[in-house]
C-alpha cells in the first residue's frame, strides 16, 4: 500500500515541481524585463511626465504570455490521460491567443504614448498636435476593434471541428441580416458613428479646442465614438452627441490657431478725455504678461443718451489668458478713472429752477 502511494506521489511530484518552477521562472523573467523597462522610463526627459506606458499596457499581458508558455513546456510531463491532455492543450491555446490579442491591444496604446510625446498639446502652437490626436483616436478604435475580431477568429480556429465551422458560417449569415435590422432600429447610434468618421476627416472640432456650445464655454476634452465631452470652465462636463456638431452651428475659437482678440467696454461721461485713457491702456497691456504684443487699442464705439461707450481691444495667445487680461484692464482702467477723473463716471443731470420762474416749455394761460 505504501509502495503504491509512493509511486503515485512520485508520478505527480515531478510535474508539480516543474509547474511551480515554470510559474516562478515566468514571474522572475517578467520582473527582470519590466524592471529594466521602468528604469528606462525613469531616465526619460523630465519634460515628459508620462513614460511610454510599457509597464501599464504590456505588463499584465506579457506576464500571462510568459506563464502560459512555461505551462506549455510543463504539460507533456503531467501524468494524465491523453483526452485530458487534449483539453488542457486547447485551454492553453485559447489562453495564449487571448493573451497575444491583449498584448497587441496594449502595443497600440504604447504606440499612442510614443506619438503623443511627439505631438504635445501643452505647447503654445498645438494645432497640428490637436489635429493628429483627433485623427489617431478614431484610428486607434478601428485598430483595436480589428484586433479583437482577429483574436476571436483565431480562438475559433483553435477548435478543429467541422461542425463548429459550419455553425459559425450560419451564424455569420444570420449576423448580416441582423445587422440590417439593427441599423434601422439604431439610427441615432449609426448616425453618431458616421458623424465620428466625418469629424475625424473634416475636423470641425479637435481635442483641446475651445468651443461655445449651447451658451457654455469650454474645451473639447474627449471625442468618443458616440459623444463629445466638453470641459466647462467651472469644471463641469457637457456631454454632446457627435451628430450635433454636424447638424448645428457652434463657435470654435481655436480652429486655426489659439490667438484671440478680446474686448473690455467702458461706459463713461462725455467729459472724460480719450487720449489719456488710450495711453493708460497701452501701459496696462505692456505690463501684463497675458498680452502677446500684437494688438492693443481704445476707440469710442457708441454714443448713448448719458454715456459714451469705449472699447478696449487687446490680443492674447489663448482665450484663457485673454479673459484674465480683460479683467485686469477693467480693474486698472476703473482705478485710473476714479483717481484722475472722478466726475467722468455716468451721471444723471437735471436743472433746478425757482418756483416763480416759468419753464420754457410751459404754455402761458390765455385771458378769458
Amino acid at each position: 500500500m505504501r509502495l503504491g502511494i509512493f509511486h503515485v506521489w512520485h508520478g505527480w511530484f515531478v510535474p508539480f515541481f516543474v509547474l511551480c518552477a515554470a510559474v516562478a521562472f515566468s514571474n522572475a523573467f517578467h520582473w527582470l524585463v519590466f524592471r529594466f523597462v521602468r528604469k528606462e522610463e525613469d531616465k526619460q526627459n523630465p519634460r515628459f511626465s508620462v513614460g511610454l506606458g510599457l509597464q501599464q499596457h504590456l505588463g499584465k499581458p506579457a506576464r500571462a504570455i510568459f506563464l502560459i508558455t512555461c505551462l506549455f513546456f510543463v504539460l507533456p510531463f503531467v501524468p494524465v490521460p491523453e483526452n485530458i491532455h487534449a483539453i488542457l492543450r486547447e485551454i492553453l491555446a485559447l489562453a495564449m491567443v487571448s493573451s497575444m490579442g491583449w498584448f497587441a491591444v496594449g502595443t497600440v496604446y504604447v504606440v499612442q504614448s510614443i506619438l503623443y510625446r511627439r505631438y504635445d498639446v501643452t505647447l503654445e502652437n498645438n494645432v497640428d498636435a490637436r489635429r493628429f490626436r483627433t485623427q489617431f483616436q478614431l484610428l486607434r478604435r478601428v485598430i483595436v476593434a480589428f484586433i479583437i475580431v482577429i483574436t476571436i477568429a483565431a480562438c475559433a480556429y483553435t477548435f478543429h471541428d467541422d461542425r463548429l465551422w459550419r455553425a459559425g458560417t450560419g451564424l455569420l449569415a444570420s449576423a448580416g441580416l441582423a445587422s440590417l435590422v439593427l441599423a434601422g432600429a439604431a439610427k441615432s447610434t449609426v448616425g453618431n458613428f458616421l458623424a465620428g468618421m466625418q469629424i475625424a476627416l473634416t475636423q470641425p472640432i479637435r481635442i483641446d479646442d475651445v468651443v461655445v456650445v449651447a451658451g457654455e464655454w469650454g474645451r473639447i476634452e474627449e471625442i468618443n465614438s458616440a459623444y463629445v465631452v466638453i470641459k466647462i470652465w467651472d469644471l463641469r462636463r457637457l456631454i454632446v452627441p457627435l451628430s450635433w456638431f454636424i447638424e448645428n452651428s457652434f463657435a470654435n475659437w481655436t480652429r486655426e490657431s489659439a490667438d484671440i482678440l478680446g474686448t473690455a467696454f467702458l461706459y463713461l461721461d462725455y467729459s472724460v478725455p480719450v487720449d489719456p485713457l488710450r495711453a493708460k491702456l497701452n501701459d496696462i497691456a505692456r505690463n501684463a504678461k497675458q498680452w502677446d504684443g500684437k494688438v492693443v487699442g481704445l476707440q469710442v464705439t457708441d454714443l448713448r443718451e448719458h454715456t459714451m461707450e469705449l472699447r478696449c481691444l487687446v490680443s492674447s495667445r489663448n482665450s484663457s489668458e485673454n479673459f484674465d487680461l480683460r479683467c485686469i484692464i477693467r480693474e486698472e482702467m476703473m482705478k485710473y478713472v476714479r483717481e484722475n477723473y472722478p466726475d467722468a463716471f455716468p451721471t444723471a443731470r437735471f436743472l433746478a429752477r425757482p418756483k416763480d420762474q416759468p419753464s420754457q416749455f410751459e404754455i402761458p394761460a390765455q385771458p378769458v
